[in-house]
């Protein structure tokens, strides 16, 4: 269970993965939520165009989850 309160359900827009990062794009409601994670963490979550995933959003940072 994560703590973190805010917790939006989307749909992945975009995944573009660099040598090292990534960058997510996460459609939700009518916005983009734009995450930068490492590209370990992004392939780790086999994370593709289409999938429903779960952006938790932090002060500081914005993570991606798969339910």
């Amino acid at each position: 269970m994560l703590s973190a309160r805010n917790q939006f359900a989307g749909i992945v827009k975009s995944v573009k993965l660099g040598g090292v990062m990534a960058e997510v794009v996460v459609a939700i409601d009518g916005f983009e939520v734009v995450s930068a994670m490492t590209r370990a963490s992004a392939e780790a979550l086999n994370l593709q165009v289409g999938d429903k995933v779960k952006a938790i959003i932090k002060s500081t940072e914005v993570r991606i989850d798969k339910p």
